[in-house]
């Protein structure tokens, strides 16, 4: 083979190397495009609900948008009170509501709050879907202690907690797991999101 048919070779070998970067940045492109219209259609199938939800948090309201996830899981499991939903309601709640109301707190704190980052922080300290079975409470205190709703061993009311950015990672939504079943609660809660892959 001659010099000049292998620079041929070896340039368009080169251009199709670079082809095919350019055709896998697209893909990448077009996979992030798709998330995002994924996201979209879940919030556009049920928009009244989500709506107030999504306004609030792109305000950066954040203390109301803690309220409104209250009044968005009573509309999702059809009970009037926060003490009304019992740990069989979680059991069976939905899981691509759950989906929803997370992407619309991480997107709007900027990863920082949601349920997928508060169960990233759970299995950080230890927590597991065996835990969650085994209603290890010393897992989910260390998981308060991490995100700010326990301090010098006490858990804080609500109304102490930073509503803003500069909150603890995972420290909302919060007033959501205000339950009177207490631990048991939470413990079913995190067995829902392990569950549900978030």
């Amino acid at each position: 083979m001659s010099t000049t048919h292998e620079s041929e070779v070896i340039a368009r070998l080169a251009a199709m190397e670079e082809q095919l970067q350019q055709f896998n940045q697209l893909l990448s492109c077009l996979s992030e495009r798709v998330t995002q219209s994924e996201d979209n259609l879940r919030l556009v199938a049920d928009i009244h609900k989500y709506k107030k939800l999504r306004d609030l948090l792109a305000a950066g309201n954040l203390q109301e948008a803690d309220w409104e996830t209250i009044r968005v899981i009573l509309a999702i499991t059809g009970q009037r009170e926060l003490e009304s939903i019992t740990p069989e309601d979680v059991k069976q709640f939905p899981c691509n509501e759950l989906h929803v109301i997370d992407s619309l707190w991480t997107t709007y704190s900027k990863g920082r709050f949601g349920f997928s980052v508060q169960m990233q922080i759970y299995q950080n300290v230890g927590g597991s879907l065996n835990t969650t079975i085994a209603q290890d409470n010393t897992v989910i205190e260390r998981f308060g202690d991490r995100i700010g709703w326990r301090v010098d061993g006490k858990w804080q009311k609500c109304d102490r907690l930073d509503y803003t950015l500069a909150a603890p990672i995972g420290c909302h939504p919060s007033r959501w797991w205000n339950s009177p079943f207490g631990s048991k609660m939470t413990n079913y809660f995190f067995n829902r999101l392990l569950t549900c892959n978030l």
